[in-house]
C-alpha cells in the first residue's frame, strides 16, 4: 500500500550517546510494537507500518545536549493502548532508563480529558504515552 501524501515518512533524532540511548529506546519502541529496521555504525532505526524512527550519533553533531524547552522538538507522542497499558509502561520504564515527568499530575498532566504518561530519557528527550479512548 502506498502511503498517503502528507503523512510522516520518518523521524530522525540525533543523540549524543547512541550506545546509551539504545537501552531505553529499544525497550520502549519494542513494547509499542516497533520492529528493528536498519543498523549502521552510528545509528539504528525501527519501523512501525510505513513510518520509521532513527536514532543517530551523527559525526555532524555540534553539541552534546538536548533541551526540550528550547525551540525545536519538545516531545514525541505515541499511542500506547488502553489506560492499563499506559500504567504498565509507566511503571516499567524507570528500569530501562526513563524518568517520569509531571508525576504529581499522573495520569492527567495533559488535562482532564487526557490519560498519558510523560517520560524523559537520560539525555532529555521526552515521550508521551497516550492512552486510547
Amino acid at each position: 500500500m502506498t502511503p498517503a501524501p502528507g503523512g510522516l515518512h520518518h523521524v530522525e533524532i540525533w543523540v549524543p550517546d547512541l550506545v546509551g540511548a539504545l537501552r531505553p529506546w529499544s525497550w520502549l519502541l519494542g513494547e509499542l510494537g516497533w520492529t528493528p529496521f536498519q543498523e549502521w555504525p552510528v545509528g539504528r532505526s525501527w519501523r512501525h507500518g510505513s513510518l520509521y524512527l532513527v536514532l543517530e550519533q551523527s559525526p555532524a553533531l555540534t553539541g552534546d545536549t538536548h533541551d526540550r524547552l528550547r525551540p525545536g522538538l519538545n516531545h514525541l507522542a505515541f499511542h500506547a493502548g488502553p489506560p492499563g497499558e499506559v500504567d504498565r509502561l509507566a511503571t516499567a520504564a524507570p528500569a530501562y532508563g526513563w524518568s517520569p515527568l509531571f508525576a504529581d499530575r499522573y495520569p492527567r498532566a495533559g488535562g482532564a480529558d487526557s490519560y498519558a504518561a510523560y517520560l524523559e530519557d537520560p539525555w532529555g528527550y521526552e515521550v508521551e504515552l497516550a492512552a486510547s479512548a
